[in-house]
């Protein structure tokens, strides 16, 4: 082993990648849209569960090359995992700009939800990896 990304492992980030773009751009579309009217938590508890589960349909397709039912529960329920940490992470950012400032500008709350879903988004990546390509995750 040379330490060296295989040509697989870089298609897989350069997907996983375009796919993370789109997610956390609807997620933010819907974040800015449910903030006022429904407070930060819940705004990012719906935002990060509605894109979740078409990050995980979308990577399991286009990232990891897997089609058809078969493993697709095993699948959801692995970015469902993702989806709890990630929940974890970008709520308790949440919390803690909340209670440091009670109403923070937007563009810092933006800005740590962005710092939060970045951890949040490398963890995904090793845990579908895990969960959706057990035999590429053992190649690399």
């Amino acid at each position: 082993m040379t330490g060296r990304p295989t040509p697989g492992l870089l298609r897989q980030l350069g997907s996983f990648g375009v796919i993370g773009v789109a997610s956390t751009l609807a997620y933010y579309v819907l974040f800015v849209l449910l903030r006022n009217p429904v407070g930060p938590q819940v705004a990012n508890l719906v935002a990060l569960l509605v894109t979740a589960v078409a990050n995980t349909a979308a990577n399991r397709r286009l990232t990891f090359g897997v089609r058809g039912g078969a493993g697709a529960v095993r699948h959801q329920l692995g970015g469902l995992a993702a989806f709890v940490v990630a929940l974890a992470l970008t709520s308790g950012t949440l919390w803690v700009l909340h209670a440091l400032s009670p109403d923070p500008n937007r563009w810092v709350e933006l800005g740590v939800l962005f710092v939060a879903n970045a951890v949040a988004t490398l963890l995904r990546f090793l845990a579908l990896r895990r969960v959706i390509a057990p035999e590429a995750s053992a190649k690399a």
